[in-house]
Protein backbone atom coordinates (compact mmCIF):
# COMPACT_ATOMS: atom_id res chain seq x y z
CA UNK A 1 0.00 0.00 0.00
CA UNK A 2 1.60 3.29 -1.25
CA UNK A 3 2.05 5.68 1.90
CA UNK A 4 0.29 9.04 1.87
CA UNK A 5 3.83 10.71 2.50
CA UNK A 6 5.25 9.20 -0.69
CA UNK A 7 7.22 12.73 -2.36
CA UNK A 8 6.09 14.97 0.16
CA UNK A 9 8.60 17.40 1.61
CA UNK A 10 9.19 17.39 5.30
CA UNK A 11 11.01 19.47 7.50
CA UNK A 12 12.13 18.54 11.12
CA UNK A 13 14.14 21.00 13.37
CA UNK A 14 16.31 19.25 15.73
CA UNK A 15 16.25 16.17 13.55
CA UNK A 16 19.64 14.99 14.37
CA UNK A 17 19.05 12.99 17.83
CA UNK A 18 16.53 12.20 20.48
CA UNK A 19 12.66 12.29 19.42
CA UNK A 20 13.96 14.51 16.50
CA UNK A 21 15.89 12.24 14.87
CA UNK A 22 12.92 9.17 15.26
CA UNK A 23 10.16 11.44 13.40
CA UNK A 24 12.62 11.76 10.86
CA UNK A 25 12.92 7.61 10.81
CA UNK A 26 8.85 7.65 10.89
CA UNK A 27 8.47 9.75 7.85
CA UNK A 28 11.24 8.31 6.22
CA UNK A 29 9.97 4.73 6.94
CA UNK A 30 6.55 6.26 5.17
CA UNK A 31 8.82 7.33 1.78
CA UNK A 32 8.93 11.51 2.73
CA UNK A 33 11.70 13.40 1.54
CA UNK A 34 13.04 14.30 5.02
CA UNK A 35 15.08 17.82 5.47
CA UNK A 36 17.08 16.96 8.95
CA UNK A 37 17.94 20.50 10.65
CA UNK A 38 20.03 20.70 13.68
CA UNK A 39 23.43 22.84 14.60
CA UNK A 40 24.77 19.09 14.96
CA UNK A 41 25.31 19.04 11.03
CA UNK A 42 27.57 15.81 11.82
CA UNK A 43 24.93 13.64 13.25
CA UNK A 44 22.45 15.33 11.28
CA UNK A 45 24.65 13.79 7.95
CA UNK A 46 24.91 10.89 9.68
CA UNK A 47 21.32 10.36 9.77
CA UNK A 48 20.53 11.14 6.58
CA UNK A 49 23.01 9.24 4.87
CA UNK A 50 21.42 5.84 7.16
CA UNK A 51 17.87 6.96 6.55
CA UNK A 52 18.46 6.79 2.79
CA UNK A 53 20.24 3.59 3.06
CA UNK A 54 17.79 1.78 5.39
CA UNK A 55 14.53 3.26 3.37
CA UNK A 56 16.13 4.48 0.63
CA UNK A 57 14.44 7.96 0.42
CA UNK A 58 15.88 11.28 -0.23
CA UNK A 59 17.18 13.12 2.84
CA UNK A 60 19.05 16.49 3.28
CA UNK A 61 21.04 17.27 6.34
CA UNK A 62 20.77 21.58 7.21
CA UNK A 63 23.46 23.17 9.38
CA UNK A 64 20.31 25.40 10.94
CA UNK A 65 20.19 27.79 14.33
CA UNK A 66 16.11 27.87 14.68
CA UNK A 67 16.87 31.40 16.68
CA UNK A 68 18.86 32.85 13.95
CA UNK A 69 16.81 34.11 10.93
CA UNK A 70 19.04 33.61 7.96
CA UNK A 71 19.84 29.84 8.27
CA UNK A 72 16.45 29.42 8.41
CA UNK A 73 15.79 30.83 5.37
CA UNK A 74 18.47 29.30 3.76
CA UNK A 75 16.82 26.10 4.82
CA UNK A 76 13.75 26.50 3.54
CA UNK A 77 15.68 27.94 0.14
CA UNK A 78 17.88 24.26 0.02
CA UNK A 79 14.00 22.25 0.48
CA UNK A 80 12.27 24.14 -1.98
CA UNK A 81 15.66 23.92 -4.20
CA UNK A 82 16.48 19.96 -3.87
CA UNK A 83 12.24 18.79 -3.38
CA UNK A 84 10.12 21.49 -4.61
CA UNK A 85 8.10 22.08 -1.86
CA UNK A 86 7.53 22.20 2.00
CA UNK A 87 4.45 20.15 3.29
CA UNK A 88 5.18 19.68 6.62
CA UNK A 89 6.86 21.19 9.24
CA UNK A 90 7.70 19.70 12.60
CA UNK A 91 9.20 22.24 14.77
CA UNK A 92 11.49 19.76 17.53
CA UNK A 93 14.10 22.28 18.43
CA UNK A 94 14.08 22.85 22.03
CA UNK A 95 15.93 23.27 24.97
CA UNK A 96 15.44 22.94 29.23
CA UNK A 97 17.52 25.18 31.50
CA UNK A 98 15.91 24.93 34.61
CA UNK A 99 16.49 27.19 37.59
CA UNK A 100 14.91 28.69 40.58
CA UNK A 101 13.38 31.91 40.08
CA UNK A 102 15.93 34.21 42.77
CA UNK A 103 18.89 32.92 41.18
CA UNK A 104 17.80 32.12 37.82
CA UNK A 105 20.20 34.45 35.41
CA UNK A 106 17.99 36.10 32.74
CA UNK A 107 20.53 35.19 29.85
CA UNK A 108 19.85 32.03 30.30
CA UNK A 109 16.05 32.90 30.69
CA UNK A 110 15.55 34.55 27.79
CA UNK A 111 17.69 31.72 25.84
CA UNK A 112 15.06 28.96 26.50
CA UNK A 113 12.27 31.86 25.08
CA UNK A 114 14.65 32.68 22.16
CA UNK A 115 14.66 28.72 21.22
CA UNK A 116 11.69 27.49 22.21
CA UNK A 117 9.47 30.37 21.52
CA UNK A 118 10.81 32.75 19.12
CA UNK A 119 12.68 29.51 17.14
CA UNK A 120 9.37 28.16 16.21
CA UNK A 121 7.85 31.60 15.18
CA UNK A 122 11.39 32.09 12.89
CA UNK A 123 10.48 28.58 11.38
CA UNK A 124 7.03 28.81 10.60
CA UNK A 125 7.25 31.99 9.62
CA UNK A 126 9.18 31.37 6.70
CA UNK A 127 8.11 27.71 5.97
CA UNK A 128 4.15 29.98 5.86
CA UNK A 129 5.96 31.76 2.65
CA UNK A 130 6.45 28.55 1.23
CA UNK A 131 2.92 26.60 1.90
CA UNK A 132 0.82 29.94 1.33
CA UNK A 133 1.56 29.97 -2.45
CA UNK A 134 1.16 26.29 -2.63
CA UNK A 135 -2.10 26.96 -0.94
CA UNK A 136 -1.07 23.49 1.68
CA UNK A 137 1.02 22.30 4.18
CA UNK A 138 0.83 21.31 7.92
CA UNK A 139 2.70 22.91 10.73
CA UNK A 140 2.99 20.88 14.27
CA UNK A 141 4.97 22.40 17.10
CA UNK A 142 6.59 19.46 19.72
CA UNK A 143 5.26 20.96 22.70
CA UNK A 144 5.15 19.91 26.61
CA UNK A 145 2.47 19.21 29.19
CA UNK A 146 4.49 22.20 30.98
CA UNK A 147 2.97 24.14 28.27
CA UNK A 148 -0.36 23.09 29.90
CA UNK A 149 0.77 23.42 33.33
CA UNK A 150 3.46 25.02 35.30
CA UNK A 151 6.65 23.43 36.07
CA UNK A 152 8.57 23.37 39.39
CA UNK A 153 11.83 25.40 39.34
CA UNK A 154 11.51 25.75 35.21
CA UNK A 155 9.71 28.98 34.68
CA UNK A 156 11.31 29.57 31.28
CA UNK A 157 10.66 26.41 29.74
CA UNK A 158 6.59 26.50 30.54
CA UNK A 159 6.60 30.32 29.82
CA UNK A 160 8.10 29.31 26.06
CA UNK A 161 5.57 26.22 26.08
CA UNK A 162 2.47 27.82 27.36
CA UNK A 163 3.47 31.00 24.42
CA UNK A 164 4.06 28.16 22.44
CA UNK A 165 0.66 27.04 22.31
CA UNK A 166 -0.90 30.89 21.85
CA UNK A 167 1.48 31.22 18.64
CA UNK A 168 -0.05 27.82 17.93
CA UNK A 169 -3.71 28.89 17.91
CA UNK A 170 -2.73 32.17 16.51
CA UNK A 171 -1.42 30.97 13.10
CA UNK A 172 -4.06 28.18 12.53
CA UNK A 173 -6.20 31.17 12.50
CA UNK A 174 -4.47 32.89 10.53
CA UNK A 175 -4.02 30.54 7.67
CA UNK A 176 -7.09 28.06 7.91
CA UNK A 177 -8.91 29.54 4.81
CA UNK A 178 -5.28 28.77 2.89
CA UNK A 179 -5.49 25.14 3.65
CA UNK A 180 -2.46 24.80 6.22
CA UNK A 181 -3.35 23.23 9.32
CA UNK A 182 -1.23 24.21 12.58
CA UNK A 183 -1.45 22.31 15.38
CA UNK A 184 1.17 21.50 18.72
CA UNK A 185 1.72 17.98 20.52
CA UNK A 186 2.21 18.30 24.36
CA UNK A 187 4.20 14.77 25.25
CA UNK A 188 4.95 13.96 28.91
CA UNK A 189 8.24 12.66 30.25
CA UNK A 190 10.10 10.85 27.59
CA UNK A 191 12.16 9.17 30.27
CA UNK A 192 13.98 7.64 27.47
CA UNK A 193 15.25 10.57 25.45
CA UNK A 194 19.04 11.52 25.75
CA UNK A 195 17.90 14.76 27.86
CA UNK A 196 16.87 12.51 30.54
CA UNK A 197 19.36 9.95 30.24
CA UNK A 198 22.66 11.88 29.52
CA UNK A 199 21.22 14.46 31.80
CA UNK A 200 18.18 14.99 33.87
CA UNK A 201 18.05 11.37 36.04
CA UNK A 202 21.50 13.13 36.92
CA UNK A 203 20.49 16.16 38.04
CA UNK A 204 17.56 14.83 39.69
CA UNK A 205 19.09 12.05 41.53
CA UNK A 206 21.48 14.74 42.90
CA UNK A 207 19.03 17.04 44.22
CA UNK A 208 16.30 14.94 45.72
CA UNK A 209 19.42 13.02 47.39
CA UNK A 210 18.23 9.59 45.83
CA UNK A 211 19.48 7.27 43.10
CA UNK A 212 19.33 7.70 39.61
CA UNK A 213 16.74 4.78 39.38
CA UNK A 214 14.31 5.84 41.43
CA UNK A 215 13.81 9.14 39.92
CA UNK A 216 12.38 6.91 36.90
CA UNK A 217 10.07 5.41 39.38
CA UNK A 218 9.50 8.81 40.99
CA UNK A 219 8.21 9.97 37.90
CA UNK A 220 6.71 7.07 36.30
CA UNK A 221 4.03 7.41 39.13
CA UNK A 222 3.05 10.93 38.80
CA UNK A 223 1.65 9.28 35.29
CA UNK A 224 -1.81 7.25 35.70
CA UNK A 225 -0.81 4.92 33.10
CA UNK A 226 2.25 4.35 35.13
CA UNK A 227 4.69 4.83 32.43
CA UNK A 228 6.75 7.44 30.85
CA UNK A 229 5.69 8.54 27.09
CA UNK A 230 7.67 7.04 24.45
CA UNK A 231 9.10 8.49 21.00
CA UNK A 232 6.75 6.25 19.20
CA UNK A 233 3.57 7.61 21.78
CA UNK A 234 4.89 10.99 19.87
CA UNK A 235 5.42 9.91 16.67
CA UNK A 236 1.98 8.45 16.42
CA UNK A 237 0.03 11.22 16.72
CA UNK A 238 2.31 13.54 15.18
CA UNK A 239 2.15 11.48 11.58
CA UNK A 240 -1.54 11.29 12.43
CA UNK A 241 -1.93 15.27 12.49
CA UNK A 242 0.36 15.40 9.29
CA UNK A 243 -2.35 13.35 7.46
CA UNK A 244 -5.12 13.69 5.51
CA UNK A 245 -7.48 11.77 8.26
CA UNK A 246 -6.57 14.65 10.25
CA UNK A 247 -8.24 17.72 7.31
CA UNK A 248 -10.55 18.67 9.85
CA UNK A 249 -8.39 19.47 13.02
CA UNK A 250 -6.16 22.59 13.44
CA UNK A 251 -5.44 24.35 16.50
CA UNK A 252 -5.31 21.91 19.05
CA UNK A 253 -2.63 21.09 21.79
CA UNK A 254 -2.93 17.41 22.05
CA UNK A 255 -1.66 15.71 24.80
CA UNK A 256 0.46 13.04 24.86
CA UNK A 257 1.04 12.30 29.04
CA UNK A 258 -0.62 8.74 29.71
CA UNK A 259 -3.25 10.92 31.60
CA UNK A 260 -1.10 13.17 33.89
CA UNK A 261 -2.50 15.98 32.05
CA UNK A 262 -5.96 16.33 30.89
CA UNK A 263 -6.37 19.24 30.05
Amino acid sequence: MMSEFKNKTVIVTGGAQGLGAHLCERFASESANVVIADLQIEMASELAQNLTEKYGVSCLAVAVDVTAATTVEAMVEMAVKEFGSIDILVANAGIVIAGDTPNFEVAKWRKVIDVDLVGYFICAKQVLKVMIQQKSGVIIQINSKSGKEGSYKNSAYAAAKFGGIGLTQSLALEVAELGIRVNAVCPGNLLDSPLWVNSLYKQYSEKLGIPEEEVRKLYEDKVPMKRGCTFDNVADLVLFLSSDKADYITGQAINVTGGQVMH
